[in-house]
C-alpha cells in the first residue's frame, strides 16, 4: 500500500540544520507483511525508523554498500561493509523509484568520501552492451533491462528464417504441396452443383436419372477425396521433418551460443530457467511449424480460395459470406496485445517452478541433512500456486475469445441462409448453387474459427522465440581475439600490470601490480572479499579486466583464442565437480583421447589411485551425478588428477586442500611438491600453513596488494600478514584448547 509521509516525519529524523539527500518508503517488514516504514539519506548518516517506531543510525564512511535483490516483485535493499550485512529493508516494486535514487544518492556519496571528488567530478561509467551512462550504484542498465521486459513481438518468429534457410527447398515443396492438397479438398462442394441441379432435382420433377453424370460426379469426388488425403500425407511428413530438423539445429545453435559466454553471463541466471529455454521452449517452435503454421498456412489457402469460388459463383452472396471477417480480425489484433504479454509472464514463472526442482533435486542431500522437506515443498506448492494464477488470467481472456468466434461465425451462417433462400425464391440462384454456397461455407468459417485459435500459439512461440533469442543476442564479454596471437611455446610468465575490475558499479579490484617468473610458487592470501579468486579468475579469462592488462610471456591475454589459451592452464576448485561418468572419464575430460596408462599416472600423481583400485569396477566405476558416490577428498582428487592430466605451464589452485582432512592433505602436499616443479603455480588458502614453501605470499586487502614476500619475512614486518597469521593460530589454539580441555571429575 502507498505511504505518503509528511515532512514532520522527515523532520522528526533530521538533526538540526541536516537536509534530506534522499529517502525511502518502505512498505514490507521483515515477515513481508504491509508495514509503513522510512529509510532516509544525509550527507553524513543513513537513519531507519520501522513501523514499531524503531530508529537506527548508521554514519556515512567508506566502505559501506547498497545492495539490491528482487525476487518475484519483493525487493530487499541491504547494508553490508566489507564484512558483514548491517541492515536490511524489504518494499514491493511501487517504492523502487525512490529505492533506486536512494541507492543513487548514497553511492555517490560514499563514493565522494572514498575519493574525495563531488559527485559531477566522478568517473561516468557507462554500459559495455548499449554504453548508456550509469549513475554509481546502478548494478542493471536501465536501457538493457526495459528491452528484456518489453513484450515480445510476432514479428520475432521470423528471425528462425536463418534456422529454416538450408531447408528453403523442401519448404518450398510442402508449400506447394499444401497448395495442390487444399485445392482439391475444395473441390468436392463444387461437384455438388452440377449434381444436385443436373441430376437430384431433374430427378424429383420426374426425369430419369443419368447414370454417366453419377458416375462422373462421384468418380470426381473419390479422386479429389484421395488426391487430397495423399498430398496432405506428402506434406505433412515432408514440414515434420523440416520442422524437427530446424527445432534440433536451434537447440544445438543455442546450447554451443550459451558454451561461449562467459561466467559473468550464468552469475545472473538460474539453471532451471536455462534449461527450460533450451528445453521446453524450443521444443514449443518445433510443435508451433509443424503442427500450428502448418494448419495456419492451410487454413488462409483455403479460406482465399474459398473466397475466390464464392466470388465468382456469386458476388453478393459472397459479400454476405464475408460480412463477420472484419469483425473478427478486429478481435484478433485486440486480443493478441494481451495474450503476448500474458504468455510472457507464463513462460517467466514456468521458468521459476522449473528453477526450484533444478535447486532441489541436486541438493536433495543438503535438503535431507537440515530436515527441510517441508519448506521445499512449500516453496515448489507457491511458484506452482503463481504459475496457476498467472495461467488463470491468460485463459480467462482466451476463454471469451474463443466462443465469440464462434458466435460469430454461426450468426454469419445464419444470414447466409436468410439470404440465400431469398435468393432462391427469386431465382437469383439455384439450390444447387445455394447447397454449395452452405457447403463451402462451413469449410470457410471451420477455417476462419480454426485460424483464430492460431492467436493463442503463435503468441506462445513468439514468447519462446524472444527467450531462445535473450541468449542467442547476448554477446560473450570475453570476447575472440579478431587477431589472434599464439603461444607456441608456453614458459608461464604472468605479468599484470595496473589491472583493476569491477562488478557493474562495485569496484572489487584496483592498480594491482604483480610480476610472477616461469616455475614461480605464488600464495595469494587475504581476508574474504579481498580479491584473490577475482584476481584468479582474470587469469584464467573467465572475466576480461576494466583497467590494465594481464600478460603470458608478454603477450596480453585478450590477444589469444580463448580456448587454446585455457589448454594451458590446470585449475583445481575449492568445491570439486564431477559429471555423471566412470572415473577414468572424469581423470580424462580436458584430454579425452589420453591413454590408460596417462590417466593412471595421473591418478597416482594425485595420490587417487590406491582408493579407486578399492572401488568394486576401479577406473570403470561410476562415481553418480556430480560425484555423490564417492567423499569430499576423493572428489578433490579426482579433480587434481583432472588438472595434471593436461600436463599444464601453470597451474592454478583454489582452496584446492580445503575439503580433505589433514592425512590427505599432506598426501596430496607431498605430491604437489613434485608437481609444482617447472609450473608456474598460484594457490589460494585460508589455512596459511598451507602456503609455507611458496616462494612467496601477495597478501591482498580490499582489491590491492599490500604486502608482497615470503612467510619469514612477512611476519617479521609485522603488518597484514602476522595478524592474519596470529588471528588464525589464536582461532586454532582456541579450537585445540576447548577440544583438549580436561574432564572435570565426578564428585
Amino acid at each position: 500500500m502507498p505511504i505518503d509521509p509528511s515532512r514532520s516525519n522527515l523532520e522528526s529524523l533530521l538533526s538540526s540544520g541536516e537536509e534530506p539527500l534522499a529517502w525511502l518508503e518502505t512498505d514490507l517488514d521483515e515477515q513481508l507483511h504491509f508495514a509503513c516504514g522510512i529509510l532516509l539519506l544525509t550527507p553524513s548518516r543513513l537513519v531507519s525508523r520501522n513501523a514499531r517506531g524503531e530508529t537506527q543510525t548508521w554514519a556515512c564512511q567508506p566502505g559501506l554498500e547498497l545492495r539490491r535483490r528482487d525476487h518475484a516483485g519483493v525487493v530487499t535493499l541491504e547494508l553490508t561493509d566489507h564484512h558483514q550485512r548491517l541492515a536490511r529493508w524489504h518494499y514491493t516494486l511501487g517504492q523502487d523509484v525512490q529505492a533506486r535514487r536512494l541507492m543513487d544518492a548514497f553511492t555517490a556519496r560514499i563514493r565522494e568520501l572514498e575519493t574525495g571528488l563531488p559527485p559531477e567530478a566522478q568517473e561516468e561509467i557507462l554500459c559495455e552492451r548499449c554504453h548508456t551512462p550509469m549513475v554509481p550504484g546502478q548494478e542493471e542498465c536501465p536501457t538493457c533491462a526495459k528491452a528484456l521486459l518489453q513484450p515480445p513481438s510476432t514479428w520475432t518468429l521470423l528471425r528462425l528464417w536463418r534456422f529454416a534457410r538450408p531447408y528453403q527447398g523442401r519448404l518450398l515443396a510442402g508449400f506447394l504441396l499444401t497448395l495442390a492438397a487444399t485445392a482439391f479438398t475444395l473441390v468436392p462442394p463444387y461437384l455438388t452443383m452440377p449434381l444436385m441441379d443436373e441430376v437430384l432435382i431433374p430427378y424429383q420433377n420426374g426425369q430419369a436419372i443419368d447414370h454417366g453424370k453419377v458416375i462422373l460426379y462421384l468418380g470426381g469426388l473419390l479422386g479429389a477425396a484421395l488426391l487430397a488425403w495423399g498430398l496432405g500425407w506428402a506434406k505433412t511428413y515432408i514440414l515434420a521433418l523440416v520442422s524437427e530438423r530446424i527445432g534440433a539445429d536451434l537447440r544445438t545453435t543455442t546450447y554451443e551460443h550459451l558454451q561461449g559466454l562467459s561466467l559473468e553471463y550464468f552469475g545472473g541466471k538460474r539453471t532451471g530457467d536455462l534449461m527450460a529455454r533450451i528445453g521446453s521452449e524450443s521444443d514449443r517452435i518445433c510443435v508451433f511449424l509443424s503442427l500450428h503454421l502448418l494448419d495456419f498456412a492451410t487454413d488462409v489457402l483455403m479460406i482465399a480460395m474459398t473466397a475466390a469460388i464464392l466470388i465468382s459463383i456469386n458476388p453478393w452472396l459472397a459479400l454476405v459470406t464475408l460480412l463477420p471477417l472484419p469483425f473478427i480480425a478486429w478481435m484478433i489484433h485486440f486480443v493478441r496485445d494481451k495474450l503476448r504479454h500474458g504468455f510472457e509472464q507464463v513462460d517467466r514463472v514456468w521458468a521459476d517452478v522449473t528453477s526450484v526442482l533444478a535447486d532441489t533435486i541436486p541438493g536433495i542431500r543438503v535438503v535431507k541433512a537440515f530436515a527441510q522437506e517441508k519448506r521445499e515443498a512449500a516453496r515448489f506448492r507457491e511458484a506452482n500456486r503463481r504459475n496457476l494464477a498467472v495461467n488463470d488470467r491468460v485463459n480467462y481472456v482466451w476463454s471469451l475469445f474463443s466462443p465469440t468466434v464462434t458466435l460469430l461465425t454461426e450468426v454469419g451462417l445464419l444470414i447466409v441462409w436468410g439470404f440465400g433462400i431469398w435468393l432462391v425464391a427469386h431465382d437469383e440462384i439455384t439450390v444447387g448453387v445455394l447447397a454449395a454456397f452452405l457447403a463451402y461455407i462451413g469449410r470457410f468459417y471451420t477455417r476462419l474459427d480454426s485460424m483464430s485459435r492460431i492467436v493463442s500459439v503463435t503468441q506462445k512461440a513468439a514468447s519462446a522465440a524472444k527467450r531462445i533469442f535473450d541468449i542467442l543476442d547476448h554477446v560473450s564479454s570475453v570476447p575472440e581475439p579478431t587477431r589472434p596471437q599464439h603461444l607456441e611455446r608456453v614458459e608461464g610468465r604472468i605479468s599484470i600490470q595496473r589491472v583493476g575490475f569491477r562488478y557493474g558499479s562495485r569496484t572489487v579490484l584496483r592498480g594491482v601490480d604483480l610480476d610472477i617468473r616461469p616455475g614461480e610458487m605464488i600464495g595469494l592470501v587475504g581476508h574474504s572479499g579481498s580479491g584473490k579468486s577475482t584476481l584468479v579468475n582474470l587469469i584464467c579469462r573467465f572475466y576480461d579486466v576494466t583497467e590494465g592488462s594481464i600478460f603470458i610471456d608478454g603477450i596480453d591475454v585478450r590477444s589469444l583464442p580463448v580456448a587454446e589459451y585455457r589448454k594451458h592452464i590446470g585449475l583445481v576448485l575449492q568445491e570439486p565437480f564431477l559429471f555423471f561418468g566412470t572415473i577414468a572419464e572424469n581423470i580424462a575430460y580436458g584430454k579425452p583421447d589420453a591413454t590408460r596408462e596417462e590417466i593412471v599416472a595421473a591418478a597416482r600423481a594425485a595420490h587417487a589411485h590406491e582408493f579407486i583400485l578399492r572401488l568394486p569396477h576401479g577406473y570403470d566405476s561410476l562415481v553418480g551425478e556430480r560425484g555423490q558416490a564417492l567423499s569430499g577428498g576423493e572428489r578433490q582428487r579426482i579433480s587434481i588428477a583432472r588438472a595434471l592430466l593436461i600436463d599444464p605451464k601453470i597451474l592454478i589452485m583454489d582452496e584446492a586442500t580445503s575439503a580433505v582432512d589433514t592425512e590427505t592433505e599432506l598426501e596430496i602436499q607431498a605430491a604437489l611438491d613434485n608437481l609444482i616443479k617447472g609450473r608456474t603455480t598460484i594457490a589460494i588458502a585460508h589455512r596459511l600453513s598451507t602456503l609455507r614453501k611458496a616462494d612467496r605470499l601477495v597478501v591482498m586487502d580490499r582489491g590491492q596488494i599490500v604486502e608482497i614476500g615470503n612467510h619469514d619475512e612477512l611476519m617479521a614486518r609485522k603488518d597484514h600478514y602476522y595478524r592474519l597469521y596470529q588471528a588464525q593460530t589464536k582461532q586454532l589454539d582456541e579450537v585445540l584448547g576447548v577440544v583438549s580441555a580436561p574432564v572435570p571429575a565426578e564428585a
